[in-house]
């Protein structure tokens, strides 16, 4: 790894079909923005760059809900979004948008030049098809019974009662919702990525940023960014199973076309994996030419002194660390020159959940980031979320906590200092510095600078960021410890040197806090710096080359300037009647989950069609023992079993591992539905189906039938 002169930041583009909601906050776009000021405060030279991801299939089916056009769609929801985002400081330096002509030239050019060096791969396969609407159904498009949980409005892509990802045709009794005709299936040809061919250098490029794979000396050397666990892990998942070919085109009529003239690209469109990522690429041409300088672009994503950082959520891990490098792999390939860089470092988050639960759209449970910043300052949440960031692990938002953390530690902890050490030097002092520090004086403040900022320094480096801001708050601690055991309000009477040389490090002190909490809490920053009399803002004092952050190893305020006279409160607490009406909501959005679940028991209980007692005799139950059970290679909730039914072994899939272990099933008697028509899913082929009941909260029950040589036994 070369010397990083500049470092690219991007974001995963939310799709432009809906508001953005807190765990999207959490997950990818505050840390991204405190990452980038920090690196904004050392003097490095950074870019920020998202936007909007306006293709793909939840755009046409919120506009045809609509009665609207897919550009209606995009266009709401890009103005939304991008206009929550500045109200929460997040400080992108160019947010695009996937459907700009700019990013469709940029997607066409990497086909074109993948195209022409023969790496994708043509297929011909079976597409549903809706005779009445004429047309190619996607995904989304397709309902039907889920194969695994009988869910009868299990989606083409996933079932989301019991969680399975599927494909169109492995659904039951499938249904088009254009028409809600019984679709058929139809050849068509799409173009494939033949990801298994970048599979050994993809391996490669993941072996550089496993802390397990990554020599001792380029640890030392920090040659290396090292990854997260969890995206090691996930990657070395896809890898281990071994990459296959994936399609990059689709059936719709709203998105890329393709730019060949072939009649069999008619009516084609790029897939939104493959046309998304670029937008990174695209945007930040779109940033270069908005700065006057068309081909600057190329410095971050081509020079090998220029390093890539993608802040992603866990759901997004494997389009940036295998997906989106792979593509780029296939442009540099035979290349010499305009040679693009893989990004070094993909930090994906975990999820944050609301109030015990996840934050679903669909479900409309969820805090949408426009409407809280409404009701409440921006960094108030921003503290709060960062207090509470899904690093490594799952964490909650709560609306108890965040009126804990804004009145306790914000008002009461760090708004409290500032506000006495201002008031009192307005007071006493005439609003002047009334002292000149020395370092020696700094590090007599129970803060030992050089190590702290070490840590600080590090943290924000390797995004630890809620250790960043538990620092941060610390020193405001130790500020409000200092200010309160020096009691210059006392000591001034006696000793009024004293009190003038504790007020001019309380004042340095709130200079210092400015900055180590700047990348989280910007408004505040600036608002802190005014009160000091500092003349214009962080952001305007920042300079390339130059670190602000190095400024915490010493005072920076000299004895003689000059504060503002008038001091503010910077944190209003929260009252128990500030969030009342948001607790009633969980409340309500709680009793119309609770109600949709029962209505879905009752759903379940209506009976099916009444069947005649001939039909009946021709099920076919047997009890049958489990030999061995192992898990399903990309689905998460399948089992599949090998079973002894009598003579004979079948293999079936279960749709049971979220609630028995593969461990668990083997040697249990199950109910084997012996005479079903076999099924092929995820690439296994399931002889048959087992009998389970749902329990309280979702959870199986085997039917386990019990007795002496019952294997085999048809079951009355």
């Amino acid at each position: 790894m070369h010397p990083v002169k500049r470092t690219l930041v991007t974001t995963a583009l939310p799709y432009a079909n809906g508001p953005v909601h807190l765990g999207h906050l959490a997950g990818v776009y505050l840390p991204a923005d405190i990452y980038v000021r920090y690196k904004r405060l050392k003097g490095e030279d950074v870019i920020h760059i998202g936007g909007s991801d306006e293709h793909g299939v939840p755009i046409t089916i919120t506009a045809e809900k609509e009665g609207i056009s897919p550009q209606d769609v995009v266009d709401r929801y890009h103005r939304m979004n991008h206009d929550a985002f500045r109200k929460c400081g997040i400080s992108f330096d160019y947010y695009g948008r996937t459907s700009s002509v700019g990013h469709h030239e940029t997607a066409k050019e990497f086909f074109l030049e993948i195209e022409k060096k023969g790496i994708f791969r043509r297929k011909t396969e079976k597409q549903f098809f809706d005779v009445e609407a004429n047309r190619f159904l996607s995904d989304r498009y397709v309902t039907g019974t889920c194969p695994i949980c009988g869910n009868p409005e299990a989606n083409g892509d996933q079932c989301e009662q019991c969680g399975t990802h599927l494909s169109p045709t492995e659904l039951l009794n499938p249904k088009s919702k254009l028409s809600n005709a019984t679709p058929e299936l139809r050849d068509t040809m799409h173009w494939f990525f033949p990801l298994g061919r970048f599979q050994e250098a993809l391996e490669e490029y993941v072996d550089t940023h496993d802390s397990q794979k990554i020599s001792p000396e380029s640890f030392e050397k920090e040659q290396y960014s090292v990854w997260r666990p969890n995206v090691v892990n996930y990657t070395r998942t896809w890898l281990k199973q071994g990459l296959s070919d994936r399609a990059i085109t689709r059936d719709l009529s709203w998105g890329i076309e393709l730019p060949i003239s072939d009649r069999e690209a008619q009516g084609k469109v790029l897939y939104v994996w493959f046309d998304a990522v670029l937008g990174y690429i695209s945007f930040t041409r779109q940033w270069a030419a908005q700065v006057g300088d068309e081909s600057l672009w190329r410095a971050y994503w081509q020079d090998p002194e220029s390093r890539i950082v993608n802040f992603i959520g866990k759901d997004n891990v494997v389009f940036h660390t295998l997906m989106f490098p792979a593509i780029l792999m296939a442009w540099n390939e035979g290349r010499e020159n305009g040679i693009y860089n893989l990004a070094d470092n993909v930090p994906a988050s975990e999820f944050m959940n609301f109030e015990g639960r996840k934050f679903s759209k669909s479900r409309n449970y969820a805090v949408y980031l426009g409407e809280f910043l409404e009701k409440f300052p921006a960094d108030t949440l921003r503290y709060s979320i960062a207090m509470n960031y899904p690093e490594n692990k799952d964490t909650d938002f709560s609306w108890q906590d965040f009126q804990n953390r804004t009145n306790g530690e914000l008002a009461d902890t760090l708004g409290n200092f500032i506000k006495r050490s201002v008031d009192f030097t307005n007071s006493r002092f005439e609003g002047v510095v009334p002292h000149a520090c020395s370092d020696e004086e700094w590090n007599t403040l129970g803060i030992e600078w050089h190590e702290t900022l070490g840590k600080l320094d590090q943290a924000f480096e390797q995004c630890h960021f809620r250790e960043a801001v538990s620092l941060g708050m610390e020193i405001a601690r130790a500020a409000n410890r200092f200010l309160t055991e020096s009691e210059p309000w006392k000591v001034i009477k006696t000793d009024p040197a004293a009190a003038a040389r504790t007020m001019a490090l309380s004042l340095n002190l709130c200079q210092a806090l400015s900055v180590a909490l700047y990348p989280v809490i910007p408004d505040t920053a600036g608002r802190i710096r005014s009160m000091l009399g500092l003349e214009g803002s962080i952001e305007e004092t920042i300079v390339c080359g130059q670190s602000l952050f190095s400024g915490l190893l010493s005072p920076q305020l000299q004895q003689g300037h000059r504060i503002r006279k008038q001091s503010e409160i910077l944190f209003t607490k929260i009252e128990d009647a500030d969030i009342e009406p948001e607790l009633k909501k969980i409340e309500r959005l709680l009793a119309e989950t609770e109600k949709r679940e029962a209505g879905a028991a009752l759903e379940r209980l209506t009976f099916k069609p009444e069947i005649s007692f001939d039909d009946f005799q021709k099920v076919d139950l047997r009890a049958a023992t489990v030999l061995s059970a192992e898990k399903v290679k990309k689905a998460g909730k399948l089992l599949k079993l090998q079973l002894k039914v009598g003579p004979e072994t079948r293999q079936v899939l279960a749709g049971v591992a979220e609630h028995y272990s593969p461990e668990e099933m083997v040697g249990k008697q199950v109910v084997l539905v012996a005479n079903l028509a076999e099924r092929t899913i995820r690439g296994e082929v399931s002889q048959g189906m087992i009998l389970a009941v749902e329990g309280q909260e979702g959870k199986l029950f085997l039917l386990e039938p019990s007795g002496n040589d019952i294997n085999g036994n048809q079951i009355q």
